[in-house]
């Protein structure tokens, strides 16, 4: 069998080998094949995980031709191929059309036309298909690395263009070839920033992403069971970035507030469908100071934004529900900075509607017998004043000897009596859900409260980031006279997870996150860096929304910054860029010596036979290549080589020598 495949293929090769439009040269087609990987290899983490084999194998098949010098597979294969991974791409996606399937297309496209490429206009499909590759890794990912990945695809790609557009031999090493892609994109860089600072902005993302794009982001819910916050808690991810714009408050007043569960159904707490009002719902006028905060969030596929309990200001298109959780319009699907200023000292809810506290008292039947009996007695001993059964129920959480652990084990039907009086083990949902079942079973409205506590300055940058394992959830009661407080039991049974961190507040061996880990400060030494540099880039970079343009060209001066008035100057700044390039193209050309102007005329000459000088070619090596080509020129060549060697390095050259030179050079024909 393989000799049979083996006169199969030299068949084939034979067979191409008498074709005539076989026109790219050998490293040519290694060039290309390059650039094809480059553009491809990115985007493997988002494609069909059974694309990547089979384009794989097409690079291999291409690879391995070039290898042989074999010639290209019959066209039929081609097409049966490209019809097949096109139904199966349909088949994987529903549809042809979108994002998504597109790219993939594209992907299985590139790799399928390598195995046709046999012109010069084949290669530029293959390497136009590279640049839009290159662009479509911003689809899914805009980091730094992203960035630097697309650089160096793009320096090869630009490599391999060159490449191709020297027809000349011997063709183009590959050392100078990047070097000379890389001057170009150097070149092009004051372009990049011109067209970054004033081509309007567009609001949004790259591409209009579906509805589930960011079903996987991790983040909190707006439903609690217990053990659900203690499994997010095992995340390091950035879930917010903070900006102060004074002094950081205290780590015990960093409550970040989240969503609002007053529903629960005996095991599930449940936040209900917001009721949104508008402007602020409570009175603002006895917070005596604010906090300024710019927070820059991650997106997270939800609709609720985050600030300090509790804010005094709206940020731009964002509103606030009757429960006091801050939202946005929609679900947050990309990176969202805000300015947002809150208060510590507020007491809101204090004349609260009667049905928001009715559903504040609900509580199912039948559960929890245990809990239900120490919540009458507290009632009982307090003759039912409110606030003395939250000061006793905040005893009890004190003196209950209750474990703060990552590992809670898992509860049944009646959970608060088997964490309460049977494991004593939980994380802080467990403590919330708790203290709210007593308060509520006590006679006193309350509520759980979800989002996240603390975080952790960067002293590479002073940013306070705030991490999935900070999620948290607290209390809040209802009290006459004073509105809704928040109670957090954890605080009362851990104090050391609000005061410090949740590294200091669970017991030896839980196991926590890599960053959290004491172990590995000299991890966290280089996170801190790297955070400082992401948070720069998604600021400065990223975050160039048409916002922050606005404000940046009315800082440099410009009174109206609209498309008009960008788009002139965009024009304008683009024009000088070129009459600049061109000045110093036309300085650079007139500061060639005068034999050495002789020399490139010579070049010139030879080109019409093909036989243009190469730039790293010194003179004899290159009369050596044009003598070998043109024997009967040989000795013409040499006098004129003799006459431009004497002049090019002679410290003083004769005036006679160079008229000499040029008049041989003009003699001469090829």
């Amino acid at each position: 069998m393989p000799s049979r495949i083996s006169l199969w293929l030299g068949h084939r090769s034979r067979q191409a080998a008498n074709r005539p439009s076989a026109l790219l040269t050998r490293r040519q087609g290694i060039w290309l094949l390059t650039a094809a990987l480059a553009g491809f290899l990115p985007l493997v983490p988002w494609l069909p995980p059974w694309l990547t084999p089979i384009a794989g194998v097409a690079f291999a098949w291409r690879g391995f031709l070039l290898w042989r010098g074999w010639g290209l597979p019959p066209r039929w294969l081609l097409v049966l191929l490209t019809f097949g991974g096109t139904v199966a791409v349909g088949f994987q996606f529903r549809t042809i059309f979108g994002k998504d399937p597109g790219i993939a297309l594209l992907g299985l496209f590139l790799a399928l036309k390598l195995l046709e490429m046999r012109s010069p206009r084949d290669a530029l499909t293959v390497i136009f298909l590279g640049y839009f590759l290159a662009l479509s890794q911003f689809f899914y990912a805009q980091g730094i690395a992203n960035a630097v990945i697309m650089a160096a695809t793009l320096l090869v790609l630009v490599g391999a263009q060159i490449n191709l557009n020297h027809a000349g031999e011997p063709a183009l090493k590959p050392l100078p070839t990047l070097r000379l892609a890389g001057v170009m994109l150097v070149q092009s860089l004051p372009f990049m920033l011109v067209l970054f600072v004033l081509f309007p902005r567009i609001p949004g993302p790259l591409w209009g992403l579906p509805l589930d794009a960011h079903s996987g982001l991790t983040g909190l819910s707006d439903s609690m069971a217990p053990g659900s916050i203690s499994k997010l808690s095992q995340s390091d991810a950035i879930a917010f970035r903070v900006r102060f714009k004074e002094a950081t408050p205290p780590q015990s007043q960093l409550y970040w507030r989240g969503p609002v569960m007053s529903e629960f159904d005996g095991r599930l707490w449940r936040a209900g469908a917001p009721r949104v009002v508008e402007g602020l719902p409570y009175e603002t006028a006895s917070a005596t100071s604010s906090i300024e905060q710019e927070v820059t969030l991650e997106a997270h596929n939800k609709p609720w934004l985050f600030a300090l309990e509790l804010p005094t200001s709206l940020p731009a298109d964002a509103f606030m529900s009757r429960d006091y959780q801050l939202l946005a319009k929609g679900p947050v699907r990309s990176r969202l900075r805000y300015d947002v200023r809150s208060s510590t000292k507020l007491a809101p809810g204090v004349a609260e509607t009667e049905s928001t506290l009715n559903r504040a008292l609900t509580l199912p039947a039948n559960i929890n017998p245990r809990s239900r009996e120490l919540a009458a007695r507290l009632r009982q001993e307090a003759n039912g004043d409110p606030h003395r059964i939250t000061a006793a129920l905040e005893t009890f959480f004190a003196r209950a000897l209750l474990i703060y652990t990552l590992n809670p084990p898992l509860l049944g039907q009646n959970s608060v009596d088997e964490f309460l009086f049977d494991s004593k083990r939980g994380f802080c949902e467990h403590f919330a859900a708790s203290y709210v079942f007593l308060a509520r079973a006590a006679g006193v409205p309350a509520r759980v409260v979800t989002g996240y506590q603390g975080g952790e300055i960067n002293p590479v940058d002073g940013i306070l980031v705030v991490r999935q394992y900070d999620a948290h959830a607290w209390a809040e009661v209802w009290l006459p006279g004073q509105g809704w407080q928040r109670v957090d039991p954890t605080a009362a049974s851990a104090p050391s997870r609000i005061e410090a961190n949740l590294a200091a507040a669970v017991p030896e061996g839980d196991p926590l996150p890599l960053l959290a880990q004491p172990a590995f400060a000299w991890l966290k030494e280089i996170r801190y860096r790297l955070d400082a540099v992401g948070f720069a880039w998604n600021h400065w970079v990223l975050g160039y929304n048409p916002q922050k343009q606005k404000e940046f060209l009315e800082s440099l001066g410009m009174r109206t910054p609209d498309w008009k008035s960008m788009t002139s100057a965009l024009a304008l700044f683009c024009g000088l860029l070129l009459l600049g390039f061109t000045a110093w193209a036309l300085h650079q050309r007139r500061r060639l010596a005068p034999a050495q102007a002789a020399w490139e005329k010579l070049s010139r000459k030879l080109a019409r036979r093909q036989l243009a000088r190469q730039p790293w070619e010194g003179p004899r090596d290159y009369l050596a290549r044009v003598t070998a080509a043109l024997p009967q020129q040989g000795e013409p060549l040499a006098v004129i080589e003799g006459l431009y060697e004497s002049l090019r390095y002679s410290p003083n050259p004769s005036p006679a020598l160079l008229a000499t030179l040029r008049r041989r050079i003009r003699e001469f024909r090829p």
